[in-house]
């Protein structure tokens, strides 16, 4: 197929260009009712802002551009099928597990799994079996489960109806993925794959195998992550006889708006042919650029550089708070994706870095002020699934919880309780408190000490948590 070919952004030119009357939504009557204020901005994307006219077919029912555009994605990936997500990877995550699993169902799937990945085994009522990933001394974090893990619950529980991966993890981290995928395949069991970060993967060497390539049943990917798509635009994957591409259907037309976006099916459209079409000298180019940031950034006492294996990801683990360093980068407008207690991510795109002045200037203003402040080092954190055990599962299952009453309770006395809310920090969005499991001492070390860097947590309220009544011995 011709991977220079975007049909559907072609279909909403060519439309544009007949200079429609609008008896139709949306609203804004292709950018004519628009505030003065704004229109500047928006007035060319407006005009791509149509809904389910003739000749632009129906993302919920394509047999049109959409179609023809999923098409050249399913070819480009080498899938069987390719969705169009306008929800974002959530949708993905979600439909995935929805299709692949029902009520009660064991699924089991990787405890630093995103929210979307817990939200969607929640909405299911499924029964999740929990593998502990392994933590690594030379990236400072815990990274994925590991092989053994997979496999002895694999053994446990032959009756799993899906696997649930994370491939790469935010921070461009990868694993031998394949080996635990045919694992799975072993048993008969589909391995669902949130590769949310890893769309670029397809561009092949230097970047990591992508988890289509590697044998994956499902897999979703955020294209807005790492190519160019507008936010939330993403692909669902369909490469399987172990999962029902029916069932993905339904899932996603329920999850999904009955009014999709075309500009954003449209980026994704525009987002593949970029890939598919990036020749090599370009992706040349940009290695080039990518060492040529880590040697600005490398210019500095003051933080480290954390190795992974999507080059694009550039993670510093630094020695003072990495909450107060990012400020300092940000007052020089210089914006990272996101920081933990002690590292701090930044990703570079997928074209040459043409701002190196502003960031060699920006680098040495901020050690210059680190040099000269009073600045705390970092602390020793205590890992939130320190002394977990390498297979878990909730301590009641998702089907009673909405049976049960709940109580907020002071962070200091939340420990031996069964957790009635996820505690995470946004981003990376990886719940530190899963709903449902029984809250150890160490996880609440774990909030407080982030609470005390600066590490934003999405949670009601901060100083307490929601806990379901009568989950400890003794309560009434």
């Amino acid at each position: 197929m011709d991977q220079q070919l975007t049909p559907l952004f072609q279909a909403l030119k060519q439309f544009t260009k007949n200079s429609p009357v609008s008896f139709h939504v949306p609203g804004h009557k292709n950018g004519t009712i628009f505030p003065e204020k704004a229109s500047d901005f928006y007035n060319e994307i407006l005009k791509l802002d149509m809904t389910e006219l003739t000749g632009l077919d129906d993302l919920h029912a394509p047999e049109g551009p959409i179609a023809e555009a999923e098409r050249l994605a399913a070819d480009y990936f080498q899938a069987e099928h390719t969705y169009f997500l306008v929800g974002g990877s959530t949708a993905g995550n979600l439909a995935m597990i929805m299709a692949a699993c029902s009520r009660g169902d064991k699924v089991i799937v990787q405890r630093n799994s995103h929210k979307s990945i817990m939200n969607g085994l929640e909405l299911r009522g499924a029964n999740p079996i929990f593998i502990s990933p392994a933590y690594e001394e030379s990236v400072g974090r815990f990274t994925n489960p590991e092989q053994d893990s997979l496999l002895e619950a694999l053994k446990r529980h032959p009756d799993a109806k899906a696997v649930v991966l994370t491939y790469p993890d935010y921070f461009g981290g990868t694993y031998p993925l394949k080996e635990m995928i045919e694992l799975a395949h072993d048993y008969q069991i589909p391995v669902l794959v949130d590769e949310a970060h890893g769309v670029h993967f397809s561009l092949g060497n230097p970047f990591p195998a992508s988890a289509i390539s590697l044998g994956a049943d499902v897999v979703v990917q955020s294209a807005h992550k790492m190519a160019p798509a507008m936010t939330m635009a993403s692909f669902l994957h369909h490469n399987s006889s172990l999962v029902s591409r029916r069932r993905l259907s339904h899932y996603l037309q329920l999850l999904q708006s009955s009014s999709p976006s075309y500009p954003l099916m449209a980026s994704l459209d525009i987002a593949r042919a970029f890939l598919a079409t990036m020749p090599r000298q370009d992706v040349d180019a940009v290695m080039k650029s990518v060492e040529e940031v880590k040697r600005l950034f490398e210019d500095s006492e003051n933080w480290s550089i954390v190795p992974a294996e999507d080059p694009l990801k550039i993670t510093l683990h630094v020695k003072h708070s990495a909450n107060e360093v990012a400020k300092l980068f940000e007052e020089q407008n210089i914006y990272p994706e996101l920081q933990t207690d002690n590292q701090i991510l930044f990703i570079h795109g997928l074209s040459p870095f043409s701002q190196t002045g502003t960031l060699k200037k920006a680098v040495k203003t901020v050690n210059e002020q680190l040099k000269n402040s009073r600045m705390h080092d970092t602390i020793d954190i205590v890992p939130f699934l320190t002394g977990l055990e390498s297979i878990t599962e909730l301590a009641i299952p998702y089907a009673k919880m909405d049976q049960l009453e709940t109580r907020h309770v002071p962070i200091t006395e939340a420990a031996g309780h069964i957790a009635a809310e996820a505690v995470i920090p946004y981003p990376p969005g990886i719940p530190l408190i899963l709903k449902g499991e029984r809250i150890k001492e160490k996880q609440l070390e774990h909030i407080t000490q982030l609470q005390g860097n600066g590490v934003r947590l999405q949670q009601r309220d901060p100083e307490r948590v929601a806990v379901f009544i009568g989950s400890t011995e003794g309560e009434e």
